[in-house]
């Protein structure tokens, strides 16, 4: 009797992918907004108004999430795609982390409002309940893809050099610039914000998802649903108070768990399920 042939081992990803992932992030992104920002007249005569329901808008935000698929199959083969984004299944965590993205982010915005003089949700619009309902659904496949690349990618080759900590505020870094031609395209949500809170904001939240996304295993259903989150219409405008009640969790959460988030060991370092440290030190 002949043993079954064992299904196909995908190498793993190469440190080096980062620097395709990062440049096609930000081709796609910088290329587009530059474009409507540089050459406003003509972008809007050839593709009509950016907004966030323009098709453009989504492939700008999807870029991340485009440049880690990319990455993946170019690197290990369309197949592997396959295994990768198995990783959106990854639902086991402990059910702290869980309350955390379910429970404490909501209140974070409730607070930051209510500190504020707001409201505790967001007001309905003229159209009802429903459409803010299906808003809410649009932003899961709209800001939430970006954690394909974001933690999909870019967090566990990061870890493989880095402490958890240093490479979660570094994607943090790169995310914020990422987001700055945003700030100069009228007709976008960005246009009405400051951008060195939400530089900010954008480090802390990139360091906060670090610890669930390691207690998860590389999960990418729990970064998802923290982004989700982020953009949830339901949600008051909370700004800048959110910012720092968050950054406040962050500086707690960063001196509570600081053997793991100092430590790069138990860190997920793999972009392929099942890749292990002789496959890593194969790609390099």
């Amino acid at each position: 009797m002949t043993d079954a042939p064992s299904p196909p081992r995908h190498g793993a990803i190469p440190s080096r992918a980062l620097v395709p992932f990062v440049l096609v992030t930000f081709v796609i992104t910088w290329g587009v907004l530059g474009f409507y920002i540089l050459a406003p007249e003509r972008a809007a005569g050839w593709f009509g108004e950016i907004g966030g329901a323009h098709p453009l808008f989504f492939l700008v935000t999807w870029a991340p999430g485009i440049a880690g698929l990319a990455v993946v199959a170019a690197h290990a083969g369309p197949r592997a795609l396959l295994p990768f984004l198995s990783r959106l299944l990854m639902w086991r965590c402990p059910p702290a982390w869980w309350l955390f993205i379910l429970v404490g982010l909501p209140l974070v915005f409730v607070a930051g409002s209510l500190i504020k003089g707001g409201p505790v949700l967001a007001p309905l619009p003229p159209e009802g309940a429903g459409a803010l309902v299906a808003l809410l659904f649009m932003m899961l496949f709209l800001g939430p893809v970006e954690e394909l690349g974001w933690r999909g990618v870019a967090q566990p080759i990061l870890q493989r050099h880095m402490a958890p900590l240093w490479a979660g505020a570094l994607i943090g870094a790169v995310w914020g610039i990422w987001h700055l031609p945003a700030f100069f395209l009228a007709g976008v949500v960005f246009a009405e914000w400051s951008f060195l809170p939400f530089f900010v904001g954008n480090v802390v939240l990139a360091i906060l998802v670090t610890p669930i996304f390691n207690a998860a295993r590389g999960s990418l259903l729990l970064p998802v649903l923290f982004h989700w989150q982020l953009i949830n219409p339901f949600w008051p405008d909370a700004q800048p108070w959110d910012t720092w009640i968050l950054l406040g969790v962050a500086a707690a959460l960063v001196w509570w768990m600081r053997d793991t988030m100092l430590s790069r060991d138990g860190a997920v370092t793999e972009v392929l399920p099942g890749t292990g440290a002789a496959a890593l030190r194969t790609a390099g």
